[in-house]
C-alpha cells in the first residue's frame, strides 16, 4: 500500500488537513459549499445545534445538526482553483488514513451540494430566481488535468457545444459532467433546470467589457442561443463544472444550485441579491435536511 508523502498530503500541527484546517472527525458526510466565507453562518444559522466551526485563509467550515442530520458547510472563495484544492481536501478527509497516510480500503462517497449565485443567460429565468445545473460545462482548464471518462450522453452533448460555439481554436478546451441523478432529483417544483457554464474569470470570460477589449465579443449571444435536443445553457458562474468534475474523479455525488443576481439578457440585477441568496439557502436546508 502506498504511503502518501508531507509534501502531497499536507497536514497541520493539530493533524487537520493543510488549506481547511479540518480533521477527518470534523466533516460531516453531506456537505454544503458556499462562495463567500461570510455565507457560512447564514448556512449554519438554520442548524439546530453547532459541532464545531474552523477557519485558515478564506476557508471557514461549520459542522453542525438539523434535527439527526449532520451537515458540514465550507466556503471555497472563487474560482476552480480553490475547488481543486477544497474538493481534493474533502475527499482527502473522508478516505485516506491521516494517521498510516494510506487510502482507505472502502471509499466514502460525499454529498457535496454548492450554494452559489449565477448570472442567467435566458430572458425568462429571472433574477431573484434559482437554478439547478444539470450539467457543468467548463471553460476553464482544471479537468483536463485529471483523469476521467465522459458518459456517452455527456460526450454527444459536448460535441453539439463545440459545434455550435465557435472559441478561439486551442485556447479553450471546453469539458462537461452530469450532476448527480440522486440530487438533483430532489430540487423540483421552484427551480429552473439547465445547463450551467463554467468561466474562468468575471469579466471577459463573462463577456463583460470595462476597459479591456474582448476575443470573443459575441460569446453571450452564442451562449444563450446553445440547444441540443431541448437542452439549453441556463447561467453561468466560477465553481460548478469543477464541482462536477473532481466528483466524477473522486466519486462523490455533487449539485450545483444557484441563485440569479443578473440577467445578462435583459441586463438587470438583483435589486437584494443577498435576500435572493437566503431564501434559496432556506428552500435548499428543508431539502437537504429532509
Amino acid at each position: 500500500m502506498t504511503t502518501i508523502a508531507e509534501s502531497e498530503l499536507i497536514l497541520n500541527a493539530r493533524g487537520a488537513v493543510y488549506h481547511l484546517n479540518v480533521r477527518p472527525e470534523e466533516l460531516a458526510g453531506t456537505i454544503i459549499t458556499v462562495g463567500d466565507p461570510d455565507r457560512v453562518k447564514a448556512v449554519s444559522k438554520h442548524f439546530d445545534r453547532l459541532e464545531g466551526s474552523w477557519q485558515h485563509r478564506e476557508f471557514v467550515t461549520h459542522t453542525g445538526y438539523i434535527g439527526d442530520k449532520r451537515l458540514s458547510v465550507v466556503s471555497t472563495g472563487i474560482g476552480t482553483d480553490n475547488i481543486d484544492i477544497v474538493l481534493n481536501e474533502l475527499d482527502a478527509l473522508a478516505n485516506i488514513d491521516f494517521s498510516t497516510r494510506t487510502v482507505k480500503e472502502t471509499p466514502v462517497s460525499l454529498k457535496i451540494i454548492r450554494l452559489g449565485t449565477a448570472g442567467s443567460l435566458q430572458e425568462n429565468i429571472p433574477v431573484d430566481s434559482f437554478v439547478v445545473s444539470s450539467h457543468g460545462l467548463g471553460l476553464d482548464n482544471l479537468l483536463h488535468f485529471y483523469n476521467y471518462q465522459n458518459t456517452p450522453e455527456e460526450q454527444q452533448l459536448l460535441e453539439a457545444f463545440r459545434g455550435q460555439i465557435r472559441l478561439q481554436p486551442g485556447a479553450i478546451r471546453p469539458y462537461l459532467i452530469e450532476a448527480s441523478g440522486e440530487l438533483s432529483g430532489r430540487f423540483t417544483g421552484d427551480f429552473h433546470t439547465g445547463i450551467t457554464v463554467t468561466c474562468p474569470g468575471f469579466y471577459a470570460p463573462q463577456g463583460r467589457v470595462l476597459r479591456g477589449a474582448l476575443s470573443h465579443p459575441d460569446l453571450i449571444g452564442q451562449l444563450t442561443g446553445f440547444s441540443f435536443e431541448n437542452r439549453h445553457i441556463t447561467n453561468f458562474e466560477m465553481e460548478t463544472a469543477g464541482i462536477y468534475g473532481l466528483g466524477r474523479v473522486l466519486g462523490h455525488e455533487c449539485l450545483s444550485v444557484s441563485a440569479i443576481v443578473a440577467n445578462r439578457i435583459s441586463q438587470e440585477f438583483s435589486r437584494d441579491g443577498n435576500a435572493a441568496v437566503e431564501k434559496m439557502i432556506a428552500k435548499a436546508m428543508e431539502i437537504i435536511a429532509g
